[in-house]
Protein backbone atom coordinates (compact mmCIF):
# COMPACT_ATOMS: atom_id res chain seq x y z
CA UNK A 1 0.00 0.00 0.00
CA UNK A 2 1.56 3.26 -0.74
CA UNK A 3 1.93 6.03 1.61
CA UNK A 4 -0.56 9.24 1.70
CA UNK A 5 1.02 12.04 2.66
CA UNK A 6 0.01 15.60 3.76
CA UNK A 7 1.10 16.69 0.21
CA UNK A 8 -1.25 14.39 -1.39
CA UNK A 9 -4.43 15.94 1.20
CA UNK A 10 -3.05 19.30 -0.61
CA UNK A 11 -2.89 18.64 -4.00
CA UNK A 12 -6.78 17.20 -3.49
CA UNK A 13 -7.66 20.40 -1.88
CA UNK A 14 -6.98 22.14 -5.23
CA UNK A 15 -8.06 19.45 -7.33
CA UNK A 16 -11.54 19.65 -5.48
CA UNK A 17 -11.69 23.60 -4.41
CA UNK A 18 -13.88 24.48 -8.04
CA UNK A 19 -16.24 21.44 -7.50
CA UNK A 20 -16.87 21.37 -3.62
CA UNK A 21 -18.45 24.28 -0.85
CA UNK A 22 -15.39 25.17 1.35
CA UNK A 23 -17.94 24.53 4.21
CA UNK A 24 -18.48 26.96 7.50
CA UNK A 25 -16.48 26.56 10.87
CA UNK A 26 -19.65 27.13 13.82
CA UNK A 27 -18.95 28.02 17.40
CA UNK A 28 -21.64 28.80 19.89
CA UNK A 29 -21.30 29.18 23.65
CA UNK A 30 -24.47 26.60 24.17
CA UNK A 31 -22.67 23.85 22.44
CA UNK A 32 -19.05 24.61 24.45
CA UNK A 33 -21.30 24.10 27.55
CA UNK A 34 -22.82 20.43 26.73
CA UNK A 35 -19.37 19.35 25.80
CA UNK A 36 -17.41 21.01 28.25
CA UNK A 37 -15.09 22.62 25.91
CA UNK A 38 -14.42 25.59 23.52
CA UNK A 39 -15.55 24.03 20.42
CA UNK A 40 -15.33 24.65 17.11
CA UNK A 41 -17.57 22.54 14.29
CA UNK A 42 -16.74 22.13 10.86
CA UNK A 43 -19.96 21.80 9.39
CA UNK A 44 -19.64 18.87 6.61
CA UNK A 45 -23.17 18.25 7.49
CA UNK A 46 -24.00 21.70 5.13
CA UNK A 47 -22.09 20.61 2.16
CA UNK A 48 -23.37 19.34 -1.19
CA UNK A 49 -25.06 16.37 -0.90
CA UNK A 50 -25.07 16.97 2.99
CA UNK A 51 -22.32 14.93 3.90
CA UNK A 52 -18.54 15.02 3.37
CA UNK A 53 -18.33 12.47 1.03
CA UNK A 54 -18.11 14.36 -1.47
CA UNK A 55 -14.85 15.27 -0.98
CA UNK A 56 -13.15 12.14 -1.05
CA UNK A 57 -15.89 11.34 -4.21
CA UNK A 58 -14.60 14.27 -5.86
CA UNK A 59 -10.73 13.80 -5.64
CA UNK A 60 -11.34 10.57 -7.20
CA UNK A 61 -13.45 11.02 -10.18
CA UNK A 62 -10.91 14.38 -11.26
CA UNK A 63 -7.78 12.36 -11.06
CA UNK A 64 -8.88 9.85 -13.08
CA UNK A 65 -7.35 10.00 -17.15
CA UNK A 66 -9.63 11.17 -19.88
CA UNK A 67 -9.62 7.10 -21.12
CA UNK A 68 -10.61 6.03 -17.62
CA UNK A 69 -13.14 8.46 -16.77
CA UNK A 70 -14.60 7.91 -20.45
CA UNK A 71 -15.86 4.28 -18.92
CA UNK A 72 -17.65 6.25 -15.97
CA UNK A 73 -17.04 5.02 -12.14
CA UNK A 74 -18.65 2.47 -9.99
CA UNK A 75 -19.23 1.66 -6.23
CA UNK A 76 -22.01 -0.13 -4.17
CA UNK A 77 -23.75 1.80 -1.51
CA UNK A 78 -26.75 2.43 0.30
CA UNK A 79 -26.05 6.49 1.48
CA UNK A 80 -23.47 9.09 1.19
CA UNK A 81 -20.71 7.78 -0.91
CA UNK A 82 -23.48 6.34 -3.47
CA UNK A 83 -24.88 10.47 -3.63
CA UNK A 84 -21.28 12.02 -3.93
CA UNK A 85 -20.13 9.85 -6.68
CA UNK A 86 -22.90 10.28 -8.93
CA UNK A 87 -22.22 14.09 -8.25
CA UNK A 88 -18.77 13.90 -8.76
CA UNK A 89 -19.56 11.59 -11.60
CA UNK A 90 -22.12 14.34 -13.63
CA UNK A 91 -19.81 17.54 -12.45
CA UNK A 92 -17.47 15.55 -14.76
CA UNK A 93 -19.73 14.64 -17.54
CA UNK A 94 -19.21 10.99 -17.08
CA UNK A 95 -21.19 7.74 -16.37
CA UNK A 96 -21.77 6.53 -12.59
CA UNK A 97 -22.79 2.99 -11.75
CA UNK A 98 -23.83 2.43 -8.09
CA UNK A 99 -25.37 -1.02 -6.61
CA UNK A 100 -28.26 -0.14 -3.71
CA UNK A 101 -30.06 -2.96 -1.37
CA UNK A 102 -33.90 -2.81 -2.42
CA UNK A 103 -33.73 -1.33 1.30
CA UNK A 104 -32.44 2.13 0.81
CA UNK A 105 -34.08 4.45 2.62
CA UNK A 106 -36.72 6.55 -0.16
CA UNK A 107 -34.94 9.83 0.52
CA UNK A 108 -31.44 8.45 -0.43
CA UNK A 109 -32.84 6.55 -3.84
CA UNK A 110 -34.06 9.87 -5.08
CA UNK A 111 -30.92 11.76 -4.31
CA UNK A 112 -28.67 9.20 -6.30
CA UNK A 113 -31.24 9.04 -8.56
CA UNK A 114 -31.76 12.99 -8.88
CA UNK A 115 -27.87 13.07 -9.88
CA UNK A 116 -28.09 11.02 -12.78
CA UNK A 117 -26.34 7.53 -11.63
CA UNK A 118 -27.30 4.17 -13.22
CA UNK A 119 -29.07 2.13 -9.98
CA UNK A 120 -28.62 -1.35 -10.23
CA UNK A 121 -30.87 -2.68 -7.32
CA UNK A 122 -30.04 -6.04 -5.56
CA UNK A 123 -30.97 -7.71 -2.41
CA UNK A 124 -29.97 -6.36 0.84
CA UNK A 125 -26.25 -8.17 1.99
CA UNK A 126 -22.89 -7.34 1.47
CA UNK A 127 -22.59 -10.23 -0.95
CA UNK A 128 -25.18 -9.44 -2.94
CA UNK A 129 -23.65 -6.10 -3.33
CA UNK A 130 -20.57 -7.08 -3.99
CA UNK A 131 -21.79 -9.41 -6.44
CA UNK A 132 -23.86 -6.60 -8.47
CA UNK A 133 -21.02 -4.27 -8.55
CA UNK A 134 -18.30 -6.99 -9.53
CA UNK A 135 -20.96 -7.71 -12.72
CA UNK A 136 -21.20 -4.08 -13.29
CA UNK A 137 -17.76 -3.64 -13.64
CA UNK A 138 -16.91 -6.30 -16.02
CA UNK A 139 -19.51 -4.98 -18.10
CA UNK A 140 -18.69 -1.09 -18.41
CA UNK A 141 -15.24 -1.17 -17.60
CA UNK A 142 -15.56 1.53 -15.37
CA UNK A 143 -13.18 2.22 -11.98
CA UNK A 144 -14.54 1.56 -8.94
CA UNK A 145 -13.95 4.12 -6.09
CA UNK A 146 -14.22 2.37 -3.14
CA UNK A 147 -15.72 4.67 0.12
CA UNK A 148 -12.84 4.84 2.00
CA UNK A 149 -10.09 2.31 0.73
CA UNK A 150 -9.07 4.59 -1.52
CA UNK A 151 -6.15 6.85 -1.64
CA UNK A 152 -7.35 9.27 -3.18
CA UNK A 153 -11.05 8.95 -1.42
CA UNK A 154 -8.62 9.45 2.39
CA UNK A 155 -6.99 12.63 0.93
CA UNK A 156 -10.49 13.93 -0.62
CA UNK A 157 -11.38 13.58 3.08
CA UNK A 158 -8.49 15.32 4.45
CA UNK A 159 -9.28 18.43 3.08
CA UNK A 160 -11.77 18.70 5.54
CA UNK A 161 -9.63 19.21 8.50
CA UNK A 162 -7.20 20.80 6.01
CA UNK A 163 -9.89 23.92 5.87
CA UNK A 164 -10.82 24.05 9.55
CA UNK A 165 -6.86 24.34 10.61
CA UNK A 166 -6.61 27.31 8.66
CA UNK A 167 -9.83 29.09 9.88
CA UNK A 168 -9.23 28.25 13.21
CA UNK A 169 -5.69 28.18 15.22
CA UNK A 170 -4.31 26.80 18.40
CA UNK A 171 -6.60 23.63 17.90
CA UNK A 172 -5.63 21.05 20.43
CA UNK A 173 -7.80 17.68 19.28
CA UNK A 174 -9.91 17.50 16.50
CA UNK A 175 -13.12 14.62 16.84
CA UNK A 176 -14.21 12.64 14.03
CA UNK A 177 -16.51 9.55 13.44
CA UNK A 178 -15.30 6.47 12.49
CA UNK A 179 -16.80 3.54 10.33
CA UNK A 180 -14.46 2.17 7.57
CA UNK A 181 -11.76 5.23 8.88
CA UNK A 182 -11.49 7.28 5.43
CA UNK A 183 -12.50 10.74 7.26
CA UNK A 184 -10.61 9.80 10.56
CA UNK A 185 -7.59 8.84 8.44
CA UNK A 186 -7.46 11.77 5.62
CA UNK A 187 -7.99 14.10 9.27
CA UNK A 188 -5.09 12.30 10.70
CA UNK A 189 -2.96 12.92 7.65
CA UNK A 190 -3.92 16.42 7.43
CA UNK A 191 -3.15 17.55 11.08
CA UNK A 192 -0.69 15.66 12.32
CA UNK A 193 0.94 15.62 15.08
CA UNK A 194 -1.85 16.93 16.22
CA UNK A 195 -4.22 14.38 18.64
CA UNK A 196 -7.22 12.67 16.70
CA UNK A 197 -9.79 11.29 18.60
CA UNK A 198 -12.36 8.97 16.43
CA UNK A 199 -15.89 7.97 17.81
CA UNK A 200 -17.47 5.01 16.72
CA UNK A 201 -20.84 2.86 18.17
CA UNK A 202 -20.40 0.41 20.34
CA UNK A 203 -22.37 -2.15 18.47
CA UNK A 204 -21.81 -0.96 15.02
CA UNK A 205 -24.50 -3.94 13.08
CA UNK A 206 -27.42 -2.46 15.24
CA UNK A 207 -26.39 1.12 15.15
CA UNK A 208 -28.65 4.40 14.66
CA UNK A 209 -25.50 5.56 13.20
CA UNK A 210 -26.10 3.69 10.05
CA UNK A 211 -22.86 5.23 8.01
CA UNK A 212 -20.60 3.94 11.06
CA UNK A 213 -21.70 -0.26 10.52
CA UNK A 214 -18.80 -0.86 8.30
CA UNK A 215 -15.52 -1.92 9.41
CA UNK A 216 -12.15 -0.39 9.00
CA UNK A 217 -10.08 -1.80 6.40
CA UNK A 218 -6.19 -2.77 6.70
CA UNK A 219 -5.34 0.51 5.10
CA UNK A 220 -7.32 2.76 6.72
CA UNK A 221 -6.64 0.85 10.76
CA UNK A 222 -2.97 0.81 9.70
CA UNK A 223 -3.54 4.87 9.28
CA UNK A 224 -5.15 5.22 12.29
CA UNK A 225 -2.80 3.39 14.71
CA UNK A 226 0.50 4.77 13.04
CA UNK A 227 -1.41 7.96 14.41
CA UNK A 228 -1.97 6.62 17.78
CA UNK A 229 -5.92 7.95 17.29
CA UNK A 230 -8.16 7.53 20.38
CA UNK A 231 -10.83 5.79 19.86
CA UNK A 232 -14.23 6.48 22.56
CA UNK A 233 -17.12 3.71 22.09
CA UNK A 234 -20.31 5.73 21.89
CA UNK A 235 -23.70 3.73 23.30
CA UNK A 236 -26.66 4.21 21.32
CA UNK A 237 -28.34 6.53 23.87
CA UNK A 238 -25.46 8.92 23.66
CA UNK A 239 -25.95 9.55 20.04
CA UNK A 240 -29.40 10.12 20.31
CA UNK A 241 -28.57 12.50 23.03
CA UNK A 242 -26.07 13.97 20.89
CA UNK A 243 -28.65 14.33 17.77
CA UNK A 244 -30.69 16.44 20.08
CA UNK A 245 -28.07 18.89 21.59
CA UNK A 246 -26.75 20.15 18.43
CA UNK A 247 -30.38 20.21 17.43
CA UNK A 248 -31.10 22.30 20.62
CA UNK A 249 -27.76 24.42 20.65
CA UNK A 250 -27.45 25.19 16.99
CA UNK A 251 -30.69 24.75 15.57
CA UNK A 252 -28.80 22.20 12.79
CA UNK A 253 -30.07 18.89 12.25
CA UNK A 254 -27.34 16.30 12.27
CA UNK A 255 -27.25 12.55 10.86
CA UNK A 256 -26.44 9.91 13.55
CA UNK A 257 -23.50 8.86 12.31
CA UNK A 258 -22.00 13.20 12.96
CA UNK A 259 -23.68 12.73 16.08
CA UNK A 260 -21.02 10.04 17.37
CA UNK A 261 -18.20 12.34 16.92
CA UNK A 262 -20.28 15.13 19.17
CA UNK A 263 -20.84 12.15 21.81
CA UNK A 264 -17.42 11.17 21.85
CA UNK A 265 -15.84 14.89 22.28
CA UNK A 266 -18.23 14.91 25.70
CA UNK A 267 -17.13 11.93 26.94
CA UNK A 268 -13.40 12.45 26.57
CA UNK A 269 -12.69 14.82 29.81
CA UNK A 270 -11.58 17.68 27.17
CA UNK A 271 -11.94 20.89 29.72
CA UNK A 272 -9.33 23.64 28.88
CA UNK A 273 -8.79 22.52 25.16
CA UNK A 274 -9.74 24.05 22.19
CA UNK A 275 -11.80 21.52 20.24
CA UNK A 276 -12.67 20.83 16.89
CA UNK A 277 -15.49 18.14 15.90
CA UNK A 278 -15.87 17.48 12.22
CA UNK A 279 -19.67 17.01 11.68
CA UNK A 280 -19.44 14.49 8.86
CA UNK A 281 -23.28 14.62 7.59
CA UNK A 282 -27.30 15.47 7.67
CA UNK A 283 -29.09 12.93 6.27
CA UNK A 284 -31.32 12.12 7.84
CA UNK A 285 -35.35 13.43 8.57
CA UNK A 286 -36.84 14.99 11.75
CA UNK A 287 -39.00 11.77 12.00
CA UNK A 288 -35.32 9.50 12.15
Amino acid sequence: MSAITRADVNDAATRIAPFVDRTPVLHLDALDDWIGAETFVKAEHMQRIGAFKLRGATNAVQSLSDVEAERGVAAHSSGNHAAALALAARTRGIPAYVVMPQATPAMKRDAVDGYGAHITWCDNTLDARRSALAALLAETGATEIHPYDDPRVIAGAGTAALELLEDVGGVDVIVTPIGGGGLCSGTCIAAAPMRVIGGQPVDRSATIADGLRTGTSPRTEQILSDHGVDRVAVPEQKIEAAMRAVWGCTRQLIEPSAAVAFAAARMSNLAGLRVAIISSGANTTMRR
